[in-house]
């Protein structure tokens, strides 16, 4: 039985939709035999936050939102085997480990995920953490709830990571970075001398843009309004920017490529611009659906096109990634150069949330990371 372990903590609370984040004082305790506390040294922010925020998916709240933490290993349950106090973690998406998909290696296709990462609670419906007047708050949201200087997670979502790295800038890789990368390297498994059309140059569009430089792809094109990021794209390996704003994007990538591309990436979560990703894939060419609007949005497209073609429209989730693995693989490529997704961060402090969300709704910060305050 595990010791029932109390930590006073500093967490952002949202009460109600589309509310400010509010700095309270919680309390939160470690109970199940799973569990790992983590002190908190720095955590994005990323789009998912914002949707459940303003209840595009139904989190319950009041809660405390945050799913891409980074820290350092304070306690853990007595089943924890494989981590220990003193170890720097980075906090990924939760997975039950008993479906049909955990059982065949897919844990980002958990047959529980839904429920796991968004439903606010442990598995077995039980919270963690409580406000200052002892009501309890909607928490283990992707499985650790990380906008705070303490989180809760479990053994199997707290990914042991090198400490020559600064931790502060690590938290990304568990979600955001992860799935433009992993879209890349493991859904789509693009192939060297290939092309892909990646549209959207926020965090996960540019660290698939990454991702495929390191695949070796050859043309590479970025499609994003905003000149900055495309300019940013550019330094980071894209050899072709398209700005829509000034350019129909279908009959850009026509005219660059002539068949298509082989593949296309769409991180903008918007229906018309799906239609577009789709409209530029070549004979056999492949779409990944990566972005995250609202539930029951639907999109439309020519099915003679997708028959004949032979094209493919795929949904990724969490790029494929088993996170034990591949985490510490996008560690290593930005070791060795080859993934400075640094590139994409702005640090704001913790107390500073709902500027650094202002920041990223208005596009001045790629990927906000808050550095927790001490």
């Amino acid at each position: 039985m595990t010791e029932i372990i109390s930590r006073d903590a500093r967490a952002a609370i949202v009460r109600e939709k589309g509310g400010d984040f509010l700095l309270e004082n919680v309390k939160m305790q470690l109970t199940h035999a799973d569990d790992v506390l983590v002190k908190i040294t720095a955590t994005g922010i990323c789009h998912s936050d914002l949707i459940m925020r303003d209840q595009f998916f139904p989190f319950p709240l009041p809660g405390i939102l945050g799913h891409e933490g980074a820290g350092v290993v304070e306690e853990v349950g007595a089943n924890v085997k494989n981590l220990k106090a003193g170890d720097h973690v980075v906090l990924s998406y939760m997975s039950c480990a008993h479906c049909k998909t955990c059982d065949e290696g897919e844990p980002a296709y958990c047959e529980n995920f839904f429920g796991l990462n968004v439903g606010g609670a442990r598995e077995d419906g039980s919270n963690s953490t409580v406000d200052a007047d002892g009501n309890p708050l909607h928490d283990h949201f992707f499985g650790q709830s990380s906008f705070g200087n303490y989180a809760l997670a479990d053994h199997r979502n707290a990914i042991k990571v090198d400490k020559d790295v600064p931790l502060e800038m690590l938290g990304p890789l568990g979600c955001g970075i992860q799935t433009g990368a992993g879209a890349v390297l493991n859904s789509l498994a693009v192939k060297s001398g290939s092309s892909i059309a990646i549209f959207g140059a926020g965090a996960v569009g540019l660290s698939a843009l990454m991702a495929a430089k390191i695949a070796g792809a050859t043309t590479i094109i970025s499609i994003d309004p905003k000149p900055d990021r495309l300019a940013l794209a550019t330094e980071l390996g894209a050899t072709h920017v398209i700005n829509p704003m000034e350019d129909d994007a279908v009959e850009a990538i026509m005219a660059l490529t002539t068949r298509g591309v082989d593949y296309s990436l769409e991180t903008s979560g918007l229906p018309a611009v799906l239609r577009q990703s789709i409209d530029v894939l070549a004979i056999r060419g492949t779409c990944g659906i990566l972005g995250a609007p609202p539930l029951g949005t639907e999109a439309s497209f020519d099915i003679n096109a997708m028959v004949v073609p032979g094209r493919t429209i795929r949904g990724i989730c969490e790029g494929d990634a088993v996170s034990a693995e591949f985490i510490p693989q996008m560690i290593e490529h930005y070791k060795k150069g080859q993934f400075p997704f640094d590139k994409l961060i702005t640090y704001f402090p913790f107390d500073q949330i709902n500027e650094a969300v202002a920041a990223s709704i208005e596009g001045s910060a790629i990927k906000p990371v808050l550095r927790m305050l001490d």
